[in-house]
């Protein structure tokens, strides 16, 4: 059961297979793909998993939350975005939503983000405290999510 728990898990495993399964059955056995959406699913992958592997391997710690990194790391997509991580999470799952024209992946998408956030909220009190003043800087000259914008 801890493998399920684990966020990518279910975010690139549990949720699609779950939303496949509604779809069917919902649709009688038959599932539309809006194929031109199908990119957004691979990017959001590819942000996440790189996203992941450049943290690790410029900040130390862990690939996601539970290690956090030992230094901060605004290189990258770090310097447009402080959480370029979780924004591969919901653009895989806006990816989902659209390409399978999916209400239930449409629901998903919108409470995954809204836990992120609040799950972003709580990681970025702790980093101030770990990684101090250059942190508090780095939020305030770094967006939360959308590059310019939130």
């Amino acid at each position: 059961m801890r493998f399920l728990s684990r966020t990518p898990v279910r975010t690139f495993l549990l949720y699609p297979s779950a939303t496949l399964l509604w779809e069917w059955v919902i649709h009688s056995g038959t599932i539309e793909i809006n194929f031109w959406f199908l990119p957004l699913m691979i990017w959001g992958f590819l942000q996440y998993r790189l996203c992941g592997t450049y943290r690790r391997n410029r900040g130390g710690g862990g690939p996601g939350p539970q290690i956090p990194a030992d230094q901060l790391v605004s290189s990258g997509l770090y310097a447009y975005t402080r959480n370029p991580m979780y924004l591969g999470h919901i653009i895989f799952l806006s990816g989902l939503t659209l390409t399978l024209r999916s209400w239930l992946a449409a629901v998903i998408t919108l409470g995954v983000a809204v836990w992120f956030h609040f799950r972003v909220l709580a990681d970025e009190r702790q980093l101030a405290v770990k990684l101090g003043a250059p942190y508090v800087a780095y939020t305030k000259s770094v967006k939360r999510w959308v590059p310019g914008l939130f």
